[in-house]
């Protein structure tokens, strides 16, 4: 048994202080993204204040206007009045003057005419209706007059009141806009705050991903054999499958070769984890099938290369990726053991190899739970 590395402990040590500080910067980006949505809630509710306060603006101007229009439409009746009134009480003036002036001896001067006495009494009945007509013409004129006075006065008073609200409407607008503005600063601040966070988080997780590599190439030379697992045993050609759910344990990889990347362990920077097992290989090595099937899926497919994928039944599937040829076509059967492809490198993978995946109704199981090593 190897002794503990002194240079592999502290590799250990730092991996841990990586993932601590990692988890806190999660922390703090998660807490700068809470900070991020209630400013942009904030913001929202500004700029909803800002557009009704918009809205309120021009309903408050569009009745100023009106009342505006009211005002002076009533200033003019008044004029008008005012100039109506004045006229009817010159006209008055100068009948009254005249009628005191001339009024007895007009009078008397009827009654002494020698006219009939019933068209005198018509026409001294006629001058006296006129006075009184032009007298409660003048009256009525008063009147509306003074009416029209009490509209131009609530009118005045109308558009001071919309005047003062519309001052206060802007006032308060101006405030929502300073609102906005800063809310928005707060948005653009914490937004490159959490792409700084972002940033450094990713950079750590490559980080992390490098040295976990190291400590797990440096666990495998200090583990007990010193080297990386292998294998060396090949399904048998013809073997009996049987139903594939009772060969769990039973199953011998489908080819030659060293364990690279295991189900569930970290792919790359990428975040995600393999569903299967690499093993790296010699090109042109055969691959076989671990069991008697049939092939549902023989191309070229991105990321994988040329792969092939075998119905077991019951939902079961295996599946052959990075191959650099194909020996067998969709549709065909194939048994326990068959050469179904050789071992490439197809898909731009690096290392020569074979991807090789179980799944049971599309989910992938680790194969070495499934396959016997020995």
């Amino acid at each position: 048994m190897i002794g503990a590395n002194p240079a592999h402990s502290a590799d250990k040590a730092e991996l841990d202080a990586l993932r601590e500080r990692i988890e806190a910067l999660k922390q703090t980006l998660t807490g700068a993204e809470e900070n991020r949505s209630e400013a942009s809630d904030g913001l929202r509710a500004s700029e909803h204040g800002v557009s009704e306060a918009d809205r309120m603006l021009r309903n408050i101007g569009a009745r100023r206007r009106a009342a505006q229009a009211d005002l002076i439409r009533v200033v003019e009746q008044l004029r008008s009045l005012e100039a109506g009134i004045a006229s009817q009480q010159r006209q008055l003036g100068q009948l009254l003057a005249m009628r005191y002036v001339s009024g007895q001896q007009d009078y008397l001067r009827l009654l002494l005419s020698g006219r009939d006495p019933n068209q005198t009494a018509r026409d001294l009945h006629y001058y006296s209706y006129i006075s009184r007509a032009q007298a409660n013409f003048i009256r009525a004129l008063r009147k509306n007059l003074a009416g029209l006075a009490e509209l131009a006065r609530e009118a005045r008073g109308k558009s001071a009141e919309l005047a003062e609200l519309e001052a206060r409407q802007r006032e308060g607008r101006k405030e929502l806009l300073a609102q906005q503005a800063e809310r928005r600063k707060v948005l653009a601040r914490l937004a490159t705050q959490i792409r700084s966070q972002r940033r450094e988080i990713k950079s750590l997780q490559r980080d992390e991903a490098r040295l976990s590599r190291l400590v797990e190439e440096l666990a495998k030379i200090l583990s007990p054999g010193g080297s990386a697992q292998r294998n060396e045993k090949l399904p048998e050609t013809g073997r009996d499958a049987g139903v594939f759910a009772s060969l769990k344990g039973k199953l011998r990889l489908p080819t030659r070769g060293e364990l690279i990347n295991r189900f569930g362990s970290p792919r790359s920077d990428s975040g995600l984890s393999w569903k299967g097992l690499f093993i790296r290989g010699a090109s042109g090595q055969e691959v076989r099938s671990v069991a008697a099937g049939r092939v549902v899926f023989a191309e070229w497919m991105r990321g994988f290369g040329n792969l092939m994928i075998i119905d077991h039944g019951q939902s079961y599937l295996t599946i052959y990726g990075n191959n650099e040829a194909l020996l067998k076509q969709v549709g065909d059967a194939v048994g326990t053991g068959d050469a179904v492809a050789t071992v490439g490198n197809s898909g731009g993978n690096q290392d020569s190899g074979l991807y090789f995946e179980i799944r049971h109704q599309g989910k992938a199981f680790d194969p070495l739970r499934w396959v016997s090593l020995k």
